[in-house]
């Protein structure tokens, strides 16, 4: 087998270039030197080597590591390690090409001596790689640093430029055959500054002091193929990184075009075609290929004799395969495809590739309404099946990359998938995700809607040399994700069309022959011809120019996608009316609005989306630190963890026409978090409604929050915070998007029985009641509808009726008037509806509908309510199940532990007298407090701690159901 590790990870070191050799090639237009001159190799020298503590390495965590530079993600140290982001930074790694005589771990040579290529699986971003053979190099590897002591002529040996790297969204290969010896090589990654680099490139484009249009970050990033939210975000810090990353060793011969081809037909019918080249085979090789369930029995296998290319072809019925299915709608059966090159004459395998597969076959239908009205649907379908996907979008893992364990993306998706989401959105502002992502969206059953690195800018596509590293970029981008079932989409950019629109660029969507590299949008030619073409050729995968876009107009609420920037931003439109801002597959729940420009960047803008909440107060205590002069949410330290331009003003106008919050700042934490989770549950509920199932019938087939997650501690759009906390809106969105789901609509309709006067009117209040169902079966529920009074409890009503729910779509339940049934009720009321299994008696879905705006409610006082949490221990260790129940209605409640670590099925609850709700709890320790509060009076809170893990008394459910 010929792949091996080139490189022992463990003998990599750093170190901030000299000074003077900063100095030396700090400028564009002076590039590195094909060879290390003695000169040069004296000054590397003299530089302060540390050991790696990890690779992939990343630069700022290293000099956290050495306790360097402070944490930025703390308090106000985000701008004291700006100075990092503009630095110089070396790597060297002594590596030999054979096993040692010690066993140390080394790198044996290739089988075939014509060629060894270095691969390096990232490089942030500018990079030049030397290697240097050493014939005499003493070394030490201590406890913090490695020192590398060299004569002065080592260098000249054979110190040669081997690679220049100019795109952290690549890989980057090199045959260091001419270079390198058997043992004692040198190598050395210089990394200029990316920012001082993208402002030379802007500045020999288009001269000093002028930039292209861009919203967020610095201008000059449109220049850098560099993660665009390291420049920072209006959620997220300003963090210019560099780093490395290794690929393991792969010299021959299978090359990366070997895709299986896992594709379903109209009929369903499953199909595999594998396609391989070989490059320089002899004729005595073979190719093997063998298909097999993974960890399971093998399908098929066949073999070929290798000519340098060949193809083949399968096709299978439903016993031998199976489809793969979104999580809410099946299984994900994966399949392993593996390709070996074997030695016929010997049976030695010389080189392997093995890829996973899953079969499901993807269409996305853009048809005429059938109640004929404007525009097209934008519905996705899966085996046939049009799905309505309710999801979210996601932005990098952290800050720093190379923090992103495989476990921890594992947990943020596990959540997204627990948390009845079928869809993520990989946005074009931060990178395309490691392989560990797409793996485990597969294993999940999660869709990806899947972004080209293009944000929030007018990027320079007419310079050639940008254009053409960005079509390697997105051809080996799309040879990697192409295989992978969870992919849906290719999308060109992120809201790069809202930028022609709203800058009035020279973008006319009715000119699609023109010279587009001729106009100031430039980046138009890559988002309409050349990622089409690449993905049309080299994938099944179904391309979209851009996120927003549509034929015409990316505000145009009846084709396409649509980022809907009303509410936060824009009109600043009450959430309640998300209904009303729908589209027809709403991608971001976004708003766009001009905000104010500084001296440096004239088009700063803010884009993101959705509605802000506060992560979990624990979250809060961590970046706020010791200081408790900082401890109110006007601090500068506060201020500092939202990016948000603006914000204080959003955040005070929403909270003040909706409720009441108290001047602590645990009551503001508190009412960020209510508004956000009332707003996602207007938004999901509202447009699934106007899912009916058909693919011609979808006024909307899908909505994608901003934003599932956080790159550093902080307040902003996200619903799981930067430790993994879910805020109240998570479980919002998780309610709304359940398999069945209940939604309702209250309003009220004023009528005037003198048309000549309006002195006297008459208002009825209507309650609509509505169900979602993502079950391809029609499903028969029991539909209870009760009413309570708010300030006595007192049951007015309870009503029984028989639905069927319509399959995979949403039906309309009931419609009636209050006033009609509670003509004497001078109190608030509020109505809940229940779905019930009818056969399990089981509750599927649950709701409530309250007068509204809070702020004008009187509550019942804490110990009217009477809350009562109670904790039973289940059978899973460390796991209970809370029993929580009120004798008065209660509006958002929310569980937690003192520690911020409990996590819980359910929260934010609305609990109704007589209905007890139960949750399961993970990680409540026995002598734990359990913290809750609700929207009381001034947003009071109610702290209570419990007797843990007593059993549950049935006496406990009281008889005060209706």
């Amino acid at each position: 087998m010929r792949k091996q590790q080139l490189i022992d990870p463990k003998l990599w070191s750093w170190a901030q270039a000299p000074a003077a050799f900063a100095d030396s090639f700090s400028t564009d237009d002076e590039e590195l030197p094909e060879r290390l001159s003695p000169d040069v190799a004296d000054l590397l020298a003299s530089a302060s080597w540390r050991a790696c503590t990890q690779m992939p390495s990343q630069i700022h965590v290293e000099l956290l590591a050495a306790e360097f530079i402070p944490d930025p993600l703390e308090g106000l140290d985000e701008q004291s390690v700006q100075w990092v982001g503009e630095a110089c930074w070396i790597y060297s790694c002594r590596f030999d090409l054979e096993e040692d005589k010690s066993g140390a771990s080394g790198c044996e040579t290739s089988t075939h001596d014509d060629h060894l290529d270095l691969v390096f699986g990232g490089l942030d971003t500018f990079a030049t790689v030397y290697c240097a053979f050493q014939p005499s190099l003493p070394y030490l590897l201590g406890y913090a640093q490695i020192l590398l002591n060299r004569a002065r002529s080592d260098c000249s040996v054979n110190g040669r430029k081997v690679l220049v790297a100019d795109n952290m969204f690549r890989s980057w290969r090199a045959d260091i055959r001419a270079h390198a010896q058997p043992r004692d090589n040198l190598m050395y990654i210089i990394f200029p500054s990316a920012f001082r680099r993208g402002r030379q490139l802007e500045e020999a484009t288009l001269g000093r002091d002028k930039h292209w249009p861009c919203w967020n970050g610095d201008p000059s990033r449109i220049f850098v193929r560099k993660a665009g939210y390291n420049y920072g975000w209006d959620w997220g810090p300003t963090l210019m990184t560099a780093c490395v990353q290794l690929d393991p060793f792969d010299p021959f011969a299978l090359s990366d075009t070997n895709w299986p081809r896992a594709t379903v037909s109209a009929n369903l019918v499953p199909k595999l075609s594998l396609s391989w080249q070989t490059s320089d085979a002899p004729t005595h090789l073979l190719v093997v290929a063998q298909l097999s369930l993974h960890g399971g029995a093998k399908v098929c296998q066949a073999s070929w004799s290798s000519r340098n290319s060949e193809k083949a072809e399968w096709t299978f019925d439903s016993a031998e395969v199976e489809l793969w299915w979104t999580h809410d709608q099946g299984e994900q059966p994966l399949y392993d495809v593996q390709l070996d090159l074997v030695d016929e004459r010997n049976g030695e395998v010389l080189d392997s590739a093995t890829r996973k597969v899953g079969f499901r076959r993807i269409e996305l239908v853009r048809a005429p309404l059938s109640d004929g009205e404007d525009g097209h649907t934008f519905v996705f379908l899966l085996n046939n099946v049009p799905l309505f996907l309710g999801g979210s979008n996601w932005i990098p893992i952290d800050s720093f990359l190379t923090n992103g364990s495989p476990p921890r993306y594992r947990r943020l998706l596990e959540m997204a998938r627990d948390g009845n989401q079928t869809m993520v959105r990989v946005w074009g502002g931060g990178v395309y995700e490691a392989e560990i992502f797409y793996e485990t969206c597969d294993e999940l059953g999660l869709l990806v809607w899947q972004d080209f690195m293009f944000a929030c800018a007018a990027y320079p596509a007419q310079l050639d040399d940008f254009r053409h590293n960005v079509e390697e970029e997105a051809l080996e981008q799309v040879k990697r994700l192409r295989s992978h079932p969870c992919i849906a989409i290719f999308a060109g950019n992120n809201e790069d069309y809202q930028i022609a629109e709203a800058e009035k660029l020279q973008y006319d969507p009715d000119d699609t022959e023109g010279d587009w590299l001729a106009t100031n949008f430039p980046a138009r030619e890559l988002y309409e011809r050349v990622f089409p073409a690449l993905v049309e050729e080299y994938s099944d995968i179904f391309y979209w120019p851009g996120s927003p876009w549509s034929e015409k107009s990316t505000r145009d609420q009846t084709e396409g996608d649509l980022h809907c920037w009303d509410v936060w931003h824009g009109q600043q439109a009450p959430y309640q009316d998300y209904g009303k801002l729908s589209g027809r597959f709403v991608s971001e729940f976004g708003e766009h609005r001009l905000d104010e420009k500084d001296e440096r960047n004239p088009f700063s803008h803010l884009s993101s989306p959705g509605m802000q909440g506060c992560p979990d107060i624990a979250t809060v205590h961590q970046y706020l630190g010791k200081d408790h002069t900082e401890r109110f949410s006007e601090s500068l330290t506060f201020g500092q963890h939202n990016k948000a331009t603006g914000w204080e003003g959003r955040v005070a106008k929403y909270i003040s026409d909706n409720i009441r919050a108290g001047t602590l700042l645990e009551d503001f934490v508190y009412a960020t978090q209510f508004i956000q989770a009332e707003a996602i549950t207007s938004a999901f509920s509202s447009w699934r409604r106007q899912f009916t199932g058909g693919a011609s019938e979808a006024r909307c087939a899908g909505a994608l929050v901003w934003q599932l997650n956080d790159v550093w501690p902080c307040m902003s759009w996200s619903i799981v915070d930067y430790f993994e906390r879910p805020k109240p809106a998570y479980f919002a969105a998780k309610r709304a998007s359940a398999p069945v789901a209940v939604g309702g609509h209250r309003f009220t309709s004023r009528t005037y029985p003198d048309r000549t006067s309006a002195a006297e009117y008459e208002d009825t209040t209507y309650i609509e009641l509505f169900a979602s169902s993502s079950k391809r079966r029609r499903v028969k529920v029991q539909l209870v509808v009760t009413a309570y009074e708010l300030l006595s409890g007192n049951c007015l009503s309870r009503k029984e009726y028989d639905r069927t729910l319509a399959a995979n779509g949403s039906s309309e339940l009931i419609k009636f008037p209050i006033s009609a049934s509670y003509e004497d009720v001078k109190t608030p009321v509020v109505v809940g509806a229940r779905l019930i299994d009818p056969e399990s008696q089981a509750t599927l879905a649950v709701v409530s509908l309250w007068p509204e705006p809070y702020k004008h409610l009187t509550f019942p006082s804490p110990k009217e309510v009477n809350l009562k949490v109670k904790v039973e221990p289940s059978s899973r260790d460390g796991e209970s199940t809370l029993l929580v129940q009120a004798a008065r209605p209660v509006k958002g409640l929310v569980l937690r532990s003192k520690d911020g670590n409990a996590s819980f099925s359910d929260n934010f609850l609305d609990l109704l007298p007589g209905e007890p709700q139960r949750v399961l709890c993970k990680h409540l320790r026995r002598e734990e407090e359990l913290e809750w509060r609700c929207e009381f009076p001034l947003a009071l809170s109610v702290h209570q701690t419990i007797e843990a893990h007593h059993s549950l008394d049935p006496a406990d459910l009281g008889d005060t159901a209706c």
